[in-house]
């Protein structure tokens, strides 16, 4: 690994971090820019892994220590999520390097298109026991074999779907999205490590940007404003790298 190789990796892994745990799509980054550094598709996908398990740790640590609860009720949803990832890794193994990066390009289009859609205001309300419906574990099990396939933008449709269904609100999502995250991807990153998919040079530099990108995104309060502004600022990224990964 180069100088400018682990610059790049950690300035652009506090980013992510800082986007993953404030919304999503921070594995939009960094997923392209292992693979520009001439990492099979592959080899990348379990490598990112590793900074996404680091990054999760400190936000998840953050989280409970600003007072997050429902701990239990998290973990209950994350065991579908786990069963899902499993299969996702398998799927990924399992598939030839070109398709998944046509796979990877079309997830990015569809991913940041979504990320800039506004989230509609919903009536939020104290978490209950009884809005965990057999529906809100498939979904959980659905986006684990997406995360454990690909992971990018997969914090996006926990979004979606623990701020649709569940009804809570937006600071509760992401604490409960960052533990789910964390749990599935464990098991997944044990998967990659199996086949020899990983490379800790890479993950360990990123993992230190992205843990310090979670870290201040938990800290830092950023206004409606700002938080567009990186979102902006992330798609324009995003668009470059689609194109390069295009041509």
């Amino acid at each position: 690994m180069t100088l400018f190789e682990a610059t790049a990796l950690l300035g652009i892994g506090v980013v992510a971090g800082f986007i993953n745990v404030l919304a999503a799509g921070g594995s939009m980054l960094t997923l392209p820019l292992l693979m520009f550094f001439g990492l099979p598709p592959q080899v990348a996908n379990g490598t990112n892994r590793v900074s996404i398990t680091f990054q999760s740790i400190a936000a998840v640590a953050s989280f409970l220590r600003a007072g997050s609860r429902h701990l239990d009720l998290s973990l209950r949803l994350s065991l579908p999520a786990v069963a899902g990832s499993l299969l996702g890794v398998w799927l990924a193994l399992n598939i030839s390097d070109a398709l998944f990066q046509h796979i990877l390009v079309v997830v990015m289009g569809c991913a940041a298109v979504i990320m800039m859609l506004p989230q509609p205001k919903l009536d939020t309300r104290p978490l209950s026991r009884d809005r965990l419906t057999p529906s809100i574990y498939l979904a959980m099990f659905a986006i684990g074999v997406y995360g454990g396939f690909l992971q990018v933008g997969v914090g996006i449709l926990f979004i979606i779907v623990l701020y649709r269904v569940l009804k809570i609100d937006l600071a509760q999502v992401n604490a409960f999205k960052v533990l789910i995250i964390l749990v599935y991807t464990l098991p997944a990153l044990a998967m990659f490590l199996w086949h020899d998919q990983v490379r800790w040079s890479y993950g360990l530099v990123l993992a230190m940007g992205s843990m310090t990108g979670a870290w201040l995104a938990v800290k830092v309060n950023v206004s409606a404003r700002g938080a567009m502004v990186v979102k902006w600022l992330t798609l324009a990224v995003i668009v470059v790298i689609i194109l390069r990964l295009l041509l």
